[in-house]
């Protein structure tokens, strides 16, 4: 009897047992597979200690954050070994609070968001249309992130291209190498960055980080383009901020704005506006 009645509660168990898409914990056993060997087969050697960015460098307001993250290279090491970077030309800033167009508009913390309130350097990965994905790194300010919109490939192409060609359409065209990362859905792709990265600490973590650029000159500003972000327009007031911050003339930025190119002076100024809800003078936050 006590082996029938075991029986009858394990059955009853698996019926009452969560379902989980094969789709989803397709993907679920392909993060953690990576992850495990990656920690077993790859540690960092002394160059990577050299280049990489700590802490200190994501601990800044996030219009700051945002325009530094540009000419820095994003790097991602896959389970075989392979290192693929990009240097990072666009970004946008999403200071929540006010900002209507940030995911943590008005101080709002769900599940899905949990990353903007974490430590300055923490990944923060959502999906969009359901099927694909975007990469922020949260900054300075509860909320706050920055969201990376284009890279320009460095290192890899030849995987980064076999990883977008893997979403498109059988017989679609071969992509040039400026459109490998020329967005933020296409840069997750290109660089396999999955949804199991979201909550990472891009200062620490073994598969993927942020180096400083060796071939950059250092002697001169880079030219930036301050322009409005991209896919916000129902935010009112909101989608007219200069927060998207992109390097002029670069071919991998995904939007040009001439616009905002004829008016801007030096490309590096920011407005008394922009100034002061960068200071934490606003309650501010992001997506």
């Amino acid at each position: 009897m006590a082996g029938r009645k075991r029986t009858m509660l394990a059955a009853e168990g698996a019926v009452n047992k969560p379902k989980v898409s094969p789709a989803k914990l397709q993907k679920r056993i392909q993060c953690e597979n990576e992850s495990v060997e990656t920690e077993r087969s790859h540690y960092f050697t002394k160059n990577d200690l050299q280049h990489r960015l700590g802490e200190e460098f994501f601990n800044q307001p996030c219009i700051s954050l945002a325009k530094a993250f540009l000419g820095k290279v994003l790097v991602r090491r896959c389970a075989d070994g392979t290192e693929l970077r990009g240097r990072i030309v666009e970004t946008e800033a999403y200071l929540g609070g006010e900002d209507k167009a940030s995911h943590s508009a008005g101080g709002k913390r769900t599940e899905r968001n949990t990353a903007m309130f974490m430590k300055p350097g923490t990944i923060y990965v959502y999906p969009i249309y359901g099927i694909y994905l975007c990469m922020n790194v949260s900054s300075e300010g509860e909320g706050a992130a920055v969201l990376l919109r284009s890279l320009e490939p460095l290192q890899g192409q030849p995987t980064m291209r076999q990883l977008r060609a893997a979403r498109r359409k059988e017989g679609a065209r071969q992509l040039k190498d400026k459109e490998l990362c020329n967005g933020p859905s296409k840069l997750c792709q290109a660089l396999n960055v999955p949804r199991c990265f979201d909550r990472r600490d891009l200062a620490s973590d073994p598969e993927v980080w942020l180096e400083r650029d060796p071939d950059t000159n250092p002697a001169g500003p880079l030219d930036v383009v301050s322009a409005t972000r991209i896919g916000i327009e129902s935010h009112g007031e909101w989608a007219e901020k200069l927060w998207r911050f992109y390097l002029r003339g670069h071919p991998c930025v995904s939007v040009v704005n001439k616009k905002a190119e004829r008016e801007s002076l030096s490309g590096n100024d920011l407005g008394p506006s922009d100034v002061q809800a960068d200071t934490g003078q606003h309650n501010v936050k992001r997506t």
